[in-house]
């Protein structure tokens, strides 16, 4: 079962990129394929690559509606699957007493005291969906047995009213930043997607697109000192949307060129922690990028 959003690897490629989502051309492949396919797709890569933007940019372009569980240490079947509205079910017993259990169970566990959670709702849903399980590797291990149905079979167990199977297949997107390992279970259903930080000419286009007004010259500049700082041993290396941040920042500060005082005063942008400030302040060496 696919769900039909693309035509061909360039009708992924042109379409996001009137999102503003540049495409690399294995990005752009991988897309298609899970389309075709009818696959789940797992994005894999550092914080701040556009994993989450590229199932932001699949919804925009197709038009569907996206469905997004936001994984977290301590979320649980209630929070992703479906829980029942115990409030609602407590009045209906309330309500109807004088009943036997029997009859009074038929009616508390029917359809109107369900509570969808984001999973149950992305398979019950009969319009163009795409379905969001972002940052899955910062659910506990035991998530991912929800996620095993669903995947799978596109399916999902409500022991109270039977199995509910999707007639509409979502386009799904998992992101992990790999904190913690995947089982090969997950894996195995997904096509696998990596996500790195782009080469210097894709960064330069992108800066260029997010950050209109600014010098073409500026922003290879831009471009090649972030890559600078990649290369050095920091806590945490700047991602593409911090290198966005910081084009925006010149530009609003009127920079028509880098320089030791201007980035000097500007690397809080890009680095979040003192230590990698310090260090980069004493490395970075402008004549070299």
């Amino acid at each position: 079962m696919t769900t039909g959003f693309f035509t061909s690897v360039d009708d992924v490629a042109e379409r996001l990129a009137t999102t503003g989502y540049l495409a690399s051309p294995a990005v752009a492949t991988t897309v298609f394929l899970a389309d075709r396919l009818g696959k789940p797709l797992l994005v894999e890569g550092p914080a701040g690559v556009g994993k989450t933007q590229l199932a932001k940019a699949v919804t925009e372009v197709t038009g569907a509606r996206l469905v997004r569980l936001q994984c977290y240490e301590g979320v649980d079947e209630s929070r992703a699957l479906y829980e029942w509205n115990h409030a609602k079910q407590l009045l209906r017993i309330t309500a109807g007493r004088g009943e036997s259990w029997d009859e009074a169970r038929t009616d508390i566990f029917g359809e109107e005291f369900l509570l969808p959670r984001p999973l149950l709702t992305a398979i019950r849903s009969e319009e163009p969906t795409v379905l969001l399980i972002d940052e899955t590797d910062k659910a506990d291990v035991e998530v991912e047995g929800l996620l095993l149905e669903v995947l799978s079979d596109f399916q999902v167990t409500v022991p109270e009213l039977g199995t509910i199977k999707a007639t509409r297949r979502p386009f799904t997107v998992l992101t992990s930043n790999a904190s913690r390992e995947l089982s090969e279970a997950l894996r195995r259903r997904c096509l696998f997607l990596h996500i790195g930080f782009p080469e210097e000419e894709l960064e330069r286009r992108i800066v260029t697109l997010k950050v209109p007004g600014l010098d073409a010259g500026l922003a290879a500049s831009v471009v090649r000192v972030v890559g600078a700082l990649r290369a050095m041993d920091l806590r945490k290396v700047p991602s593409v949307s911090e290198t966005i941040d910081w084009a925006r920042t010149l530009l609003a500060l009127g920079a028509d060129r880098l320089d030791e005082r201007v980035v000097r005063e500007t690397l809080g942008v890009l680095l979040k922690h003192q230590e990698d400030i310090a260090k980069a302040a004493a490395k970075l060496d402008l004549d070299t990028v």
